[in-house]
Order: structure tokens, then sequence, then C-alpha cells
């Protein structure tokens, strides 16, 4: 069964972008979502098993709805995603409760995958 996705990111297009591309790779994309509250709210309703999270959501922070995301006992393995380079980010990424990092343009469902399966 294909792992189910949740997308957060503050821009409508790149919601778009993934969904399409995710379900075209196999992946069954629940919701899309563009701000904490709403990535909380959907998490809890639909019980992804991926929640894929924009390092940066406009004034909020993905590293903030990680920590959140872990604080509720989601049990979804929470995937940060970003255009910035992981290099950028290392240590943060290292510190959040987050199974690892996959830069947006290497978005793919065997990426998705591959973390979910080590997480």
């Amino acid at each position: 069964m294909a792992p189910r996705c949740l997308i957060v990111d503050d821009s409508p297009a790149f919601l778009q972008a993934a969904s399409h591309l995710l379900e075209r790779e196999g992946l069954a994309v629940v919701g899309c979502a563009s701000t904490t509250d709403e990535a909380l709210k959907l998490a809890r309703d639909m019980t992804p098993d991926v929640i894929l999270v924009d390092i940066f959501l406009g004034r909020e922070s993905g590293f903030d709805l990680a920590r959140d995301l872990a604080a509720v006992g989601t049990q979804a393995t929470v995937i940060l995603i970003s255009t910035q380079s992981e290099a950028e980010f290392a240590d943060l990424i290292a510190e959040a409760p987050a199974a690892g990092f996959v830069p947006k343009s290497e978005l793919s469902a065997s990426a998705i995958e591959e973390l979910a399966g080590a997480g």
C-alpha cells in the first residue's frame, strides 16, 4: 500500500506541482496545508503516514512545525523539504524530529519512501 502523504508548503504552485508529481509516482496525497495550524489539523484528521514540511512557511518555521507534530504524538514520518541546500541548515535538520531532508528539486516518491522506511 502506498504511503499516505500530507504536503505542507506556503506556495500554492508548489503544492499543486508536488501533489501531481507524487500521485503520478504512486503516492496517495491526502492533503495539503499552507500554515502550521492547517497542518496540525490535517495531520490529526487525515492520519497521513508521511508529512512533507517546507523549512520556510512564510512567517512560520517548518522546524517549529516538526517539533509541534512530534509533541502532539503524530505517528507520521516527518520529512523536511526546501529549495535551499541541506548544507545550509545541516545543524537544524539534524536537531529536528524528522526522518531527513529532501531538496525540492529531488522530490520523488522513491526519495520519500526511502526516508519513510528508515524513519
